[in-house]
């Protein structure tokens, strides 16, 4: 990395991190299950020992938040309080209770000379994670991260960098309980976003993997700029398509869910997608439902012959992630009709259908190319956590290494291990 002069104090901080984290990462790679487990449970005790602080820091974050203008849904993603904070520590706990993901053996088999030769998972190395306002993420990377063997170089949005602060510290403490180095967890405290810039170049080859977690500005950016591999999803345009076999209450649950549970998570439905058989049947009951709910509804003519209080959608509707209380609705003529329009418009990140038509089911989960897909579900299933996971650090939407929830299995690669008893190549 070239270190200009307008930036040498940075720079020379962001190298020594960098050099840090391998370092690190060489004692991550070696360390024990028991000394990783130790140290994610006296992290997930420090955070609940912590929670006066991190809620005071938090506090001061939101205020600041505010005064600046930040939208409500950045604000919900902002915000922790005593249920979040537990939640956050049962998520390091239950990370620390997963069977530890270094060290499988992922396939193995014995040559005709007798080659013995093992798939043996290892950890990926130094990982960066860039992400914006949610300071809980400070706990699920940092978790992860130590949970397969990696180091970690975290940097947060200058929005929460009081409450990822005061969770970095709650983390560090595990690490030293454990007796393992501290600096495999490093979190970035400038909100210069140079230092962001920084970690894309590498910091002198020490990053292997970067892993944005934030809105489409900043994931477009990584993608753009990164130098080094990248483990991400640019946004998440989630689908929920009611077939002409689906049940009605189910409907009703699951579309008014998948919307409004959470409208600023990425696995919150943008687009509702009703076949025509159903649309007054079940159409109506449903978009009443979201009406009543606060949502917005943006629908096509066929949805505004049955449901008039809908705006006129546009082609941009098909194509917006809102993270609000605002949904896109369109009418279609069948299954075939439905698949085409997620192909066109979705993200490749979460799609669901309702139907009690199992053949159906089948067809829309073989054909939809998105990470996650689900048959009578609400996106919102479409977490780490909920998955079992414990945690994740983002939803992985591309075709290589990782898809869908990114969590401690998918933090690790794997190298061949070859044993053999003198052989020699003729």
């Amino acid at each position: 990395m070239t270190v200009h002069n307008s930036g040498d104090a940075l720079a020379a901080e962001m190298l020594a991190v960098g050099a840090a984290a391998r370092q690190a990462a060489r004692a991550m790679r070696e360390a024990s299950a028991e000394q990783k487990t130790r140290a994610l449970m006296t992290a997930a005790a420090a955070i609940r020992a912590a929670k006066d602080k991190i809620l005071d820091a938090n506090r001061a974050d939101i205020e600041a938040a505010k005064a600046a203008g930040m939208p409500t849904p950045m604000v919900d993603r902002l915000m922790l309080n005593d249920a979040r904070i537990e939640a956050m520590a049962k998520g390091v706990e239950v990370v620390a209770a997963l069977p530890d993901p270094v060290g499988r053996e992922l396939a193995r088999w014995t040559r005709p000379n007798g080659l013995d030769i093992a798939r043996v998972a290892t950890p990926i190395g130094v990982v960066g994670i860039i992400y914006e306002s949610r300071p809980n993420v400070t706990a699920d990377a940092g978790a992860l991260t130590l949970k397969s063997g990696n180091a970690a170089i975290l940097r947060g949005g200058s929005d929460s960098i009081r409450s990822a602060g005061a969770i970095h510290a709650a983390m560090t403490q595990g690490l030293k309980a454990a007796g393992l180095p501290e600096t495999a967890i490093q979190y970035v405290k400038t909100s210069d976003r140079a230092a962001v810039g920084m970690m894309l170049e590498g910091l002198d080859g020490n990053i292997d993997l970067i892993i944005p977690r934030g809105g489409k500005g900043l994931t477009g950016r990584v993608m753009a700029e990164a130098r080094v591999p990248v483990l991400a999803h640019l946004e998440g345009l989630c689908h929920v398509y009611l077939h002409e076999a689906a049940d009605l209450a189910k409907a009703r649950a699951i579309a008014l869910n998948a919307k409004m549970r959470r409208t600023s998570v990425c696995g919150a439905a943008e687009t509702l997608l009703i076949d025509r058989k159903v649309l007054s049947s079940h159409g109506l009951p449903v978009l009443a439902d979201l009406a009543t709910a606060g949502c917005e509804i943006r629908g096509d003519d066929a949805v505004r012959s049955v449901f008039p209080p809908a705006r006129l959608a546009t082609e941009e509707d098909w194509r917006t992630e809102y993270l609000d209380a605002i949904i896109a609705v369109r009418c279609v003529d069948g299954l075939e009709e439905a698949i085409a329009h997620i192909e066109t418009y979705g993200s490749h990140h979460t799609d669901a259908i309702v139907t009690e038509d199992a053949a159906a089911a089948e067809k829309f989960m073989n054909s939809v190319d998105s990470a996650i897909v689900l048959w009578n579900a609400s996106t919102q299933f479409a977490d780490g956590g909920e998955f079992g996971m414990g945690a994740e650090i983002g939803i992985g939407t591309g075709k290589m290494h990782a898809r869908g929830p990114v969590g401690a299995e998918q933090l690790t690669t794997f190298k061949y291990v070859v044993r053999g008893t003198g052989q020699t190549r003729p």
